[in-house]
């Protein structure tokens, strides 16, 4: 394989093909989606551009191949400008526009330099990343996860999980949104109650842009305290069927799009992954494979009118490989992990009606969740079972928003519904009461939300001001919408042109996971009835300044308070969940003892390049603190507090369509918890739960060491006449950092592998901390066909 691709890198430069290439789009207006004729549309750098026609169509042609910047001007519009379109032979670049009304330029034309859009609704906290950027990012290795840790704020779990950590926030804080529809988790192997997972769910070919919210969230998106993330796919091109075919180190993945009708298009992936024979082949005692799928559907009826239909999902498999290497590692490992397996779906449909001054939209969808692990001592399936767990969540929802312009104020407001479904067949044993019932639940959620925005002082000062509330049927408590009222309040003031003063404040709510409302005690009894919605309030104040040549920098101070946080019974303690961290298995599936409150803080620092004369570039660095009181009222460090979190991503574009990147991620290290080495030792508890067991008395009272990881990747593109052949190289971790994560305890064995009791106690075994590093050098060679 290596030695076809040096080939195929040296002989394709004498056959490739200089080609042009040509840009399509549409705009319109974003509020009734009606056609905007004479649009002027300008590329920056060069002296090329158009005017829409009347039906507010352009077309740029002659393009070599390459990544274009287009500004989009029109009296009574608010400029806006397109970033990092690639260009290629191989197929059509689509670049369709909404624009916003602007009453202070309907006198004039306004021809901006490019610059970065940010809404009324939220000014602050929210960054936007498109799909070049999310395709060329080092180490990222088009999985969306990975690229989302190089924004401000976003840390993530010294190892190879994918959780999402915002702002000293836990991984369970965060919402995704694919076009409008909700999805549980963008990530393979999910803890069920958390998030994470190893490898990202969504593909990238399918991504237009991604907004996230680390902060100052709308009012139509609820059950979020820490982040919500909106991808924003592409559509099925319109004039012909293409495909890409990606073929990498883990996995191969191959993407269909085209029309379906003359109003119709649909785009379509399919994804397998060989990585378990990858793992089988260097001898790693656990062997992962997933597949996933993805679509969308959409129908342009008329101007007015238009359906979207979408779905994605994964089969995920988690086997041991009991063949591999006898290391104490190794064993360690095999007798902690169970075989799992998971099967989710989401699939959704939004209808879109616009009128003469907004539009309304209705969503559906659904998710399923079915998740399996067992586990037996010493692997032997004859012997005693430790973990037997099946589970299962159901979700329907149904929601309406309606926005609209009147008398220069923006709109918005809506409904939601939604009905939940959770069961469970829980068999764990484990040292201080083991957790073994059954459950089910049934329940209904319901909302109402609305916001109201408008510009003054000729769009130098925005404000927006919101509400929203949520309810359910779970208890009685939490059947009360005036309990949950959040409202948030947003302002901007433009200081001049470039520089720019933001604010928001807001209270959040978050209902608890299905994990905590299902669980039951040994008499089959709900145990967590009374719990309630967890609420987060926060105040974000920054400063944006942009160059308006393709960069901005904000500098942005946070304040979160958390109150309702759970305490749950956990290993004969009682610990905020907050302070327990996540792994792969189930969080959540415990006792509530009591409730307890928490505050993450700090500052952020942000510079963002968008290519520039072959430059681009993000820069982050976040300073904070997270922290939750323990069972004695005390603050202690969150299991989330890395304290500070400085991302560094940039690169070039060459000539002859070469490009390289390179990433640097510094984290602090995380906390830990300490072994309770008597409790940990006894014969008795290592028989059903071999590992240790913390010391709750020192909570967190531990730090691991810095982290820090360089990663690189080289890309290689041939524009050919019907096709484009994309080679790339990309390493992860490419000075080879061995991190050290917290050691293992394990039993001391002798020479045959037998248990050594403790000194003049026979119930205990002798132990001894295993050192457990991490970090690999992780090179993938890969191809990509565009065709």
């Amino acid at each position: 394989m290596k030695k076809l691709l040096l080939l195929l890198l040296v002989l394709l430069p004498a056959i490739a093909f200089a080609q042009t290439g040509i840009i399509r789009g549409k705009v319109t207006a974003v509020l009734n989606n009606d056609p905007l004729a004479g649009v002027s549309i300008a590329i920056t750098g060069t002296d090329k551009g158009t005017l829409t026609d009347s039906l507010g169509n352009y077309t740029l042609a002659g393009l070599r191949p390459g990544y274009y910047t287009l500004q989009f001007s029109l009296v009574g519009y608010r400029p806006k400008t397109l970033f990092d379109i690639q260009v290629t032979n191989a197929k059509i670049a689509v670049a369709d526009l909404g624009m916003e009304d602007d009453a202070k330029t309907l006198n004039e034309v306004k021809v901006a330099a490019p610059r970065f859009f940010k809404t009324l609704e939220s000014p602050v906290s929210l960054r936007t990343i498109g799909s070049t950027e999310i395709k060329r990012n080092p180490g990222g290795n088009r999985d969306i996860s990975k690229v989302i840790q190089s924004l401000p704020g976003v840390s993530s779990p010294v190892s190879f999980r994918n959780d999402i950590i915002i702002r000293g926030g836990a991984p369970n804080e965060n919402r995704f949104y694919i076009d409008g529809i909700e999805i549980p988790n963008i990530n393979h192997f999910a803890t069920q109650g958390s998030s994470g997972g190893p490898v990202g769910l969504i593909n990238v070919d399918f991504i237009n842009e991604v907004d996230f919210y680390s902060g100052a969230f709308p009012a139509n998106r609820g059950n979020a305290l820490s982040s919500v993330f909106e991808f924003k796919q592409k559509d099925g091109p319109t004039d012909r069927t293409n495909a890409t075919l990606t073929l990498g180190s883990s996995d191969f993945a191959a993407t269909l799009a085209g029309p379906l009708s003359k109003k119709t298009t649909f785009i379509s992936s399919y994804r397998y992954s060989y990585l378990q024979g990858l793992f089988k082949l260097i001898g790693l005692p656990f062997l992962p494979s997933y597949q996933d799928f993805q679509f969308k559907i959409k129908t342009k009826f008329n101007t007015k009118n238009e359906l979207t239909i979408l779905g994605l999902g994964a089969l995920d498999r988690f086997k041991l490989n009991l063949d591999a290497k006898n290391t104490e590692l190794n064993q360690y490992t095999l007798a902690n992990i169970p075989v799992n397996s998971q099967n989710n779906y989401t699939i959704g449909a939004t209808y879109k009606n616009f009128r003469s001054n907004g539009y309304s939209l209705f969503v559906l969808s659904r998710d399923y969740l079915d998740n399996r692990a067992k586990k037996f001592r010493d692997n032997n399936e004859a012997g005693t079972k430790t973990l037997d767990y099946n589970s299962k969540e159901i979700e329907n929802k149904f929601r309406f928003e309606n926005v609209s312009r009147a008398n220069n104020y923006r709109i918005s407001f809506g409904a939601g519904a939604e009905t939940a479904q959770y069961t469970t067949n829980t068999f764990n044993l484990l040292p201080f009461n083991s957790n073994i019932y059954t459950s089910e639940i049934n329940f209904f959620k319901y909302s109402l939300f609305g916001q109201l925005s408008r510009a003054y002082l000729q769009d130098k000062l925005n404000l927006s001001v919101g509400i929203r509330a949520d309810a359910n049927t779970y208890s009685a408590q939490m059947n009360n919408l005036a309990k949950t009222l959040s409202p948030r309040f947003s302002a901007s003031y433009n200081i001049s042109e470039k520089l720019s003063i933001n604010f928001n404040t807001g209270i959040y709510y978050q209902l608890p996971a299905y994990t905590v409302l299902g669980y039951r005690d040994s008499t089959g009894a709900l145990a967590n009835r009374d719990v309630k919605y967890i609420s987060n309030k926060q105040v974000v104040l920054g400063l944006e300044y942009n160059t308006l040549k393709n960069t901005r920098f904000t500098i942005e101070g946070f304040y979160k308070h958390y109150k309702d946080y759970p305490v749950e019974r956990v290993l004969g303690d009682s610990i905020p969940l907050a302070n327990l961290g996540a792994d792969f298995g189930v969080v959540g599936n415990q006792q509530v003892v009591g409730y307890t409150k928490g505050r993450s803080y700090g500052v952020e620092f942000f510079a963002q390049q968008r290519l520039h004369k072959g430059f681009y570039g993000i820069f982050a660095l976040t300073l904070f603190r997270s922290e939750f009181q323990d069972k004695k009222g005390q603050y202690v460090q969150s299991s989330w507090n890395n304290r500070y979190i400085l991302s560094m991503t940039g690169g070039k574009v060459f000539k002859r369509n070469w490009e390289v990147g390179a990433k640097l991620r510094l984290t602090g290290g995380g906390p830990y918890t300490p072994y309770n080495i008597g409790a940990s030792t006894l014969k008795s508890n290592y028989a059903i739960f071999p590992q240790g067991i913390p010391d709750w008395q020192q909570l967190n009272s531990r730090q691991l060491n810095t982290f820090y990881q360089v990663d690189m990747r080289v890309d290689k593109k041939y524009p050919f006449k019907k096709f484009t052949l994309n080679i790339y190289l990309d390493i992860q971790n490419l000075t080879y950092n061995q991190y050290q994560l917290q050691p293992y305890l394990v039993p001391d064995r002798d020479a045959a592998g037998n248990l050594q009791d403790a000194p003049g106690d026979p119930s205990r075994f002798r132990s001894k901390l295993l050192d457990n590093k991490g970090g690999n050098v992780l090179p993938t060679l890969g191809v990509i066909f565009e065709l």
